[in-house]
């Protein structure tokens, strides 16, 4: 829960309602059973226990617990629409184990150095969220999560307790549900009309109470030109009342279609200033993590290890790879852009080694992770009790973290999705749970 002022605040994307239909909204209680990578509590502190060799519970450390996670917000510090220049943002440098400095985003490059490597996620948001009806005429909400063979998707559906296997729903094109009721469509030869589009339920997906759509494609149409047609760039529930236009909600380097919501610390970069990085000689890499519910879905566990992550699909490839090697050997630092770049290089040495990687990652990272790439993180300001959390309070500490917020909520900063950026170097990180510099 978002606690502001004392109170829950409905719009948060963490505010579970008892029924998979209302995870639309929530985008939360997702499970989806995959097989997952070589585990990753071979990268913990293994001398962390739960219980004594008697069997008898041992109180876990508070950054092992949910509520240890929490702090109030001023609503009103939830950034609604980005600002007009991406790289005008705020950021809070996190330079020493106990210095911090206030500056902005276009300062990135004074504040790294040359042969530094930024890793970013090159993930693009599709338009994810459709709207359509029943043959009855009651109305349908769906978004969309993950693709599967022959036309079919894995989606959350509202109302789903309406829709059992059989179901069709009709959707409705982006234009037609911009227009007011009383606005009739324009006949007279002006563009063609769009194709009809509608999907039948064909299953109830039971760990995520979602539903498996198979969808009918015009002959002649492609499924991506249809979802432009229909479909709306999905804003997280906090974002309420945004004046913001889809592209403002991807990077300037969003290149390959698959992600529900944008790996925001991303936002913040223009062309730019990604050219005066490399004019300084700080190199660039990409990595591709569909951002998907595993991201936002809550931490419902008060003991957090024992919290399981939704699978996100991920490439690490091999010229990324290459380049991390040459900047570690070369004594330069990698910087990842946002979390979903950290889960996806960490994800990729779960094996002890970077290599490159092709697949699913249930990768959680929390404090006592011992890391093997990342050296320091550009990030938002993120959600209580949420994974994103933790895996920041993994490298800097969770109790400095949480004194980080708090002074950024006393600057005003803006926080979540649009908001601003904190930038970790690496002399700030909790140097005892690095692991060393070589091998990736």
């Amino acid at each position: 829960m978002i606690r502001i002022n004392n109170k829950v605040d409905p719009t948060n994307a963490q505010s579970q309602n008892q029924h998979g239909d209302d995870t639309i909204e929530a985008m939360s209680s997702l499970e989806v059973e995959t097989a997952s990578e070589p585990h990753p509590s071979q990268s913990w502190d293994k001398n962390e226990k739960r219980t004594s060799s008697e069997g008898e519970a041992v109180p876990l450390r508070d950054e092992k617990l949910l509520s240890s996670y929490d702090y109030e917000l001023p609503k009103e510090l939830i950034a609604q629409t980005p600002l007009s220049k991406r790289d005008s943002s705020r950021m809070l440098v996190v330079d020493a184990p106990t210095h911090h400095t206030h500056s902005l985003f276009s300062d990135l490059p004074q504040r790294l150095h040359p042969g530094d490597l930024l890793v970013l996620n090159n993930t693009r948001v599709i338009p994810a969220r459709l709207y359509g009806h029943k043959s009855t005429g009651a109305p349908v909400e769906v978004l969309l999560l993950e693709e599967q063979p022959n036309n079919c998707w894995l989606a959350l559906v509202k109302p789903g307790r309406r829709l059992p296997p059989g179901a069709k729903i009709v959707f409705t094109p982006r234009t037609e549900q911009q227009q007011s009721p009383a606005t009739t469509p324009c006949t007279d030869g002006g563009n063609p009309p769009i194709p009809p589009l509608s999907a039948k339920v064909i299953a109830r997906d039971e760990a995520t109470s979602g539903r498996i759509l198979h969808f009918d494609i015009p002959d002649g149409m492609s499924w991506e030109s249809l979802l432009n047609e229909y479909g709306q760039i999905p804003l997280p529930p906090y974002i309420t009342d945004s004046q913001s236009t889809p592209q403002q909600y991807q990077t300037v380097y969003a290149q390959t279609p698959g992600a529900i919501a944008a790996p925001t610390a991303g936002l913040h970069f223009t062309k730019q200033l990604l050219e005066e990085c490399q004019q300084r000689e700080i190199n660039q890499a990409y990595i591709t993590l569909h951002v998907g519910v595993g991201t936002f879905r809550p931490v419902e566990v008060e003991d957090i290890t024992t919290h399981k992550m939704h699978a996100e699909w991920l490439q690490v490839p091999q010229s990324t790879v290459e380049a991390i090697r040459k900047t570690k050997q070369a004594g330069g630092r990698v910087i990842a852009v946002g979390t979903t770049a950290v889960r996806a290089l960490e994800g990729a040495a779960a094996s002890g080694t970077l290599q490159p990687y092709c697949g699913k990652t249930q990768l959680f990272i929390y404090p006592g992770y011992r890391w093997r790439v990342v050296e320091g993180l550009i990030t938002n300001f993120h959600l209580p009790r949420s994974s994103l959390l933790m895996l920041v309070s993994a490298m800097v500490g969770r109790e400095r973290l949480l004194n980080l917020y708090q002074e950024a909520i006393a600057q005003q900063y803006r926080f979540y999705s649009f908001g601003d950026a904190m930038l970790i170097l690496p002399e700030a990180r909790l140097s005892h749970i690095y692991s060393n510099r070589q091998g990736g």
